[in-house]
């Protein structure tokens, strides 16, 4: 009996785990570079628009901003970062 109770919550957990990754954008990985070669942003974008988790980089490396879009637009919660990488500040998109 525990050996099917096992099985069951394994089953679920592969469920779960699937609908989660249909819920990911589809679209194209993107990676914009500064002048020197580094990166400067990176993300998705399905059709021309940036959607799902972008992140924004100085010259050094060093992570700037985060945040994810809905449909071009910001939302949720965005990170701003000090020159060390360290939270700066969060800003709650409406």
């Amino acid at each position: 009996m525990r050996a099917e109770l096992i099985k069951n919550q394994k089953k679920k957990t592969k469920e779960k785990s699937k609908k989660t990754i249909s819920k990911k954008p589809t679209g194209k990985n993107f990676i914009k570079y500064h002048n020197d070669g580094t990166i400067w942003a990176k993300g998705k974008m399905v059709n021309d628009t940036p959607e799902g988790y972008w992140e924004w980089f100085r010259k050094d490396g060093v992570i700037m901003r985060s945040g994810y879009f809905d449909k071009g637009k910001q939302a949720g919660e965005w990170t701003t970062y000090d020159k060390n990488g360290k939270v700066y500040k969060v800003t709650k998109m409406k």
